[in-house]
């Protein structure tokens, strides 16, 4: 991603690399397919020990940055999985991660830890399957009840929910958004698989129906957690879009390849000038992703005023830009690239998925429109 890593930069991406090409290749990845995890435990625990649910949590609770920066350094892990397609819950269970550690307190630690070790996984359950929102509409309640939070209603898409411990729920209470801590075991709680186009990320529906746990499993303050998700959907996107770069790299350089290796009528295809203005769109567009994506992880990062602008901003470009690169890229292979054998699909499939969660582009064209409108507001 970045145009120039430090040295322990440079080591965190060499050995996630590294990592993820040995234990999950293209081949171990159609494999997955048909697994109901996607992977395997032993997987995730080892990853966490590179460091990739470390990254947003503080030192005070075991985590900490590698430079100072912790959420660019987790994007450089993130580009490396949409390079080799990998699978694992990256964004939603740094989200918790982050959250927890956010909230501070003792009632969370013996979870953190877990997640920090790779024993356990947590997901965010934010989003709900609203009409044509994807992106903010919180319609789960979170009731107070004596000593006890009761939640009722349903969260969709939820990453990885059938292989998660914990499962960080997003509710509205008479006081206001509210985060809870849930496990997944509670009872009242019906985790339903979801269809997805990727080979190994897993998706269900999570219904939860008069769910009671303890009024210590708010995570923040009751009513107060407005400011918070809005912090986490800035940090999810960040670490989807990173994602997303990757894997528009490694289509654009499987592309490129293939057009200088592949001949028609005795030249190569490269060397025809439809092809060449093809390649120069798709170069620009790829550049430009890295570059929004780059500025977007360094203002959440500093969490500067401008930050929800600009994730909205790359969440919009690379879902539109990157779609259209993975499709000519498509294109351009012929009848090879439709094919399961060819590895291009993997990349497509990943950039699709990651277009449409948390909010696709429109969405985002829309929450972009609205934050310019309120600092104007706030200027006039």
């Amino acid at each position: 991603m970045l145009l120039e890593l430090d040295a322990d930069q440079e080591v965190l991406r060499e050995a996630t690399a590294r990592y993820l090409t040995d234990r999950v290749p293209v081949d171990r990845i159609r494999a997955l397919r048909d697994d109901p995890a996607g992977f395997d435990a032993g997987y995730w625990q080892a990853g966490a020990e590179l460091g990739w649910t470390s990254l947003l949590v503080s030192e005070e609770h075991g985590g900490g940055s590698i430079s100072g920066s912790p959420l660019v350094d987790l994007t450089i892990a993130a580009y490396e999985f949409g390079v080799r397609s990998a699978p694992g819950p990256l964004a939603s269970a740094n989200v918790v991660a982050a959250a927890l550690s956010a909230a501070g307190g003792e009632a969370h630690l013996a979870v953190l830890e877990a997640l920090l070790a790779g024993e356990t996984i947590a997901s965010w359950a934010h989003t709900e399957p609203a009409p044509n929102d994807r992106l903010g509409t919180v319609t789960l309640t979170c009731r107070v009840d004596g000593d006890e939070i009761v939640l009722d209603g349903v969260k969709r898409p939820v990453e990885s929910a059938g292989q998660a411990g914990y499962l960080l729920v997003t509710g509205r209470a008479e006081e206001g958004l509210t985060q809870v801590l849930v496990p997944t075991d509670a009872p009242g709680i019906t985790i339903t698989p979801l269809k997805t186009v990727d080979l190994t990320r897993r998706f269900s529906t999570v219904r939860f129906d008069g769910v009671r746990v303890p009024r210590s499993a708010v995570v923040g303050e009751l009513g107060g957690a407005a400011e918070q998700v809005e912090r986490q959907l800035q940090i999810a996107l960040v670490i989807l879009t990173a994602e997303s770069v990757g894997a528009m790299q490694t289509a654009f350089d499987l592309t490129v390849q293939w057009a200088f290796e592949r001949y028609s009528f005795g030249r190569p295809l490269a060397s025809y000038q439809e092809l060449k203005h093809r390649f120069a769109d798709m170069k620009s567009w790829l550049e430009a992703a890295h570059a929004i994506s780059d500025k977007a992880a360094a203002a959440v990062d500093a969490q500067s005023p401008d930050a929800a602008e600009l994730v909205s901003i790359a969440k919009a470009f690379i879902g539109d830009y990157g779609s259209e690169l993975l499709q000519d890229c498509v294109q351009m292979h012929g009848g090879i690239g439709v094919t399961f054998e060819h590895d291009l699909h993997l990349y497509l499939r990943r950039v699709v998925l990651d277009r449409a969660l948390f909010g696709t582009p429109a969405e985002h064209r829309q929450r972009i429109a609205g934050v310019v409108e309120h600092l104007k507001e706030r200027s006039a």
